[in-house]
């Protein structure tokens, strides 16, 4: 799929100085007592969905070896409580991902990790029509108060310049407009690399995966720090 074409009651009838000392007492309980789930709840793993193509789904690969999978098992490692839920679909363009996107990102998701245009690259799709369904995507989540981090892709460099150059530009502009982690490559290390690719030359295999997963950790770290002071 990818490179090598390259969310006024009463308090009854007591004396007055008993009614203000109650009021007083109910302040101070609702003033300092924890959010609703207490402490636990902001303690919580962050629920996070990796929202993409195959690059995310894992095709080709075992589930435990795809994107998603090998970045929770990094978390873990780092003693960082947080899930990955796998919500890619092979090929999946931006648009689709959009048209999906309130049925792959449930109510409960506190993070996205954005990773969609690679398939519109390699179909020649409008630079614009890519742009404006990331573009609402983005809207969308900020909507539902959900952290974002936006992985960047590149278009195949047999496309032209003019094509190119729109195309790479699509993520830098969102990235300054939209208040997200932003990523600029998600195949960055690993890209056109054979022994990083599986035999189609476009998908990372298990290695490839472990490389991306090394790479993009300090942005997922301060993406579960956005979304974790969103909590609050």
């Amino acid at each position: 799929m990818w490179f090598h074409r390259w969310q006024p009651r009463s308090y009854g009838t007591k004396p007055a100085r008993v009614q203000r000392l109650a009021a007083l007492v109910l302040i101070t309980v609702c003033c300092t007592w924890p959010p609703a789930g207490g402490f636990a709840a902001n303690n919580a793993p962050v629920k996070i969905v990796a929202l993409g193509d195959s690059l995310s789904a894992g095709l080709g690969l075992p589930v435990d070896a795809a994107f998603p999978a090998r970045l929770a098992a990094a978390l873990q490692a780092k003693g960082i409580a947080a899930s990955v839920v796998n919500a890619g679909v092979s090929g999946d363009t931006a648009s689709g991902g959009l048209g999906r996107l309130d049925w792959s990102v449930p109510p409960d998701t506190e993070a996205v990790i954005l990773e969609l245009g690679a398939n519109d690259a390699l179909r020649g799709i409008d630079p614009a029509v890519t742009k404006t369904a990331l573009d609402t995507i983005l809207k969308k989540l900020k909507d539902r108060r959900i952290a974002v981090l936006l992985a960047g892709m590149r278009a195949p460099r047999n496309l032209g310049p003019d094509y190119v150059n729109a195309f790479d530009a699509i993520y830098p502009a969102l990235a300054s407009t939209h208040a997200v982690v932003f990523y600029p490559f998600f195949l960055d290390g690993v890209a056109t690399d054979l022994k990083l690719n599986q035999s189609d030359g476009q998908h990372p295999n298990a290695a490839g995966v472990d490389v991306i997963v090394a790479r993009i950790l300090p942005q997922v770290e301060e993406l579960i720090a956005k979304a974790r002071a969103a909590r609050n």
